[in-house]
């Protein structure tokens, strides 16, 4: 075990919380989390921690108790004297309400940034965030990772001039030239509307995928409807397979039945959320190794940004 490095996990995924330990070199540190009879909370550090450099792994994904865990185990590290806590939030929930968009909204993200804050967690380290612009929401330090490698990795077999990476909407067209950059491939960019949340209208496609296999990639999925949607634009405009990439698999309401029901040959998610129910489309790839490197960095004060640099 490495000196001075604690991993505690929150009940929100386990099994990733285990597999990242491992990759840390380490195991994971005693942590004693309990309801109430009327479903409060109660966390409680296992052991001495007095001085460490502590990291919690939790993600933030329905329900709101997963956040309040965080919450919680954050302040009673702080007050068992770690040395430094750092919030390892694979998934960071509440991550789409972003901004103001129309009039008398809450702004989410901002929100959870500042309960974290002032929580007893000194910095965090997170993945895939719905948007780049939430790191600035933090005024601790926020160190971002991404996905990518896993999953480019999983899909060089595809590389070449007969593959097409698109972007579902305007907001992931960086993530999807990233994509294609790595992989050789063209680029499509599909111009979506939506007239209210999980409602999707789609309207065309920019760029040619007639005749080509065809990527999709994107951040999250939660009901499934953006991708479906998008899969039934890009076969009437002429693409042979199509595949999805997708770093947060939310999958609530009809997302599973949606996408055993379309065209799509196989959809690759991570382990950043759990997978309630199995699907012969869906394919999960682990990020605790990507995870567990990033600690040891952060624990050495070393780079973690050169991770993703060619």
């Amino acid at each position: 075990m490495s000196s001075g490095l604690k991993i505690f996990s929150g009940l929100a995924n386990p099994p990733l919380a285990e597999r990242i330990a491992a990759a840390a070199g380490t195991r994971l540190s005693a942590i004693d989390i309990r309801r109430f009879s009327d479903g409060e909370i109660s966390v409680a550090i296992g052991e001495n921690a007095r001085g460490v450099d502590a990291f919690v792994i939790q993600s933030t994904f329905a329900p709101a108790d997963n956040l309040m865990e965080l919450l919680l185990i954050g302040d009673a590290l702080n007050r068992a004297s770690a040395r430094r806590v750092t919030a390892v939030i694979p998934y960071f929930g509440y991550a789409r309400q972003d901004r103001k968009d129309k009039p008398r909204v809450a702004i989410s993200a901002k929100v959870v940034a500042n309960l974290i804050a002032v929580s007893g967690v000194d910095r965090v380290l997170t993945m895939d965030l719905h948007s780049s612009q939430i790191q600035g929401f933090f005024d601790i330090p926020v160190d971002h990772l991404y996905a990518a490698p896993v999953l480019i990795k999983h899909f060089e077999a595809m590389r070449g001039d007969d593959l097409v990476v698109v972007s579902p909407d305007i907001g992931s067209v960086k993530m999807a030239r990233a994509y294609a950059k790595r992989l050789n491939a063209g680029l499509a960019i599909i111009d979506k509307r939506r007239p209210h949340p999980n409602a999707v209208e789609v309207y065309h496609v920019i760029g040619d995928v007639e005749n080509k296999n065809v990527l999709i990639v994107d951040d999250l999925i939660d009901t499934a409807g953006t991708v479906v949607a998008a899969v039934d634009m890009l076969k009437k405009e002429g693409a042979k397979e199509i595949h999805g990439a997708i770093t947060h698999a939310v999958l609530s309401g009809p997302a599973h039945k949606s996408l055993d029901d379309s065209i799509i040959k196989e959809l690759v998610v991570t382990d950043t959320i759990p997978l309630r129910v199995s699907s012969p489309k869906i394919r999960v790839l682990s990020v605790a190794e990507l995870l567990g490197e990033a600690i040891q960095r952060i624990h050495r004060e070393e780079s973690v940004s050169s991770l993703f640099m060619d």
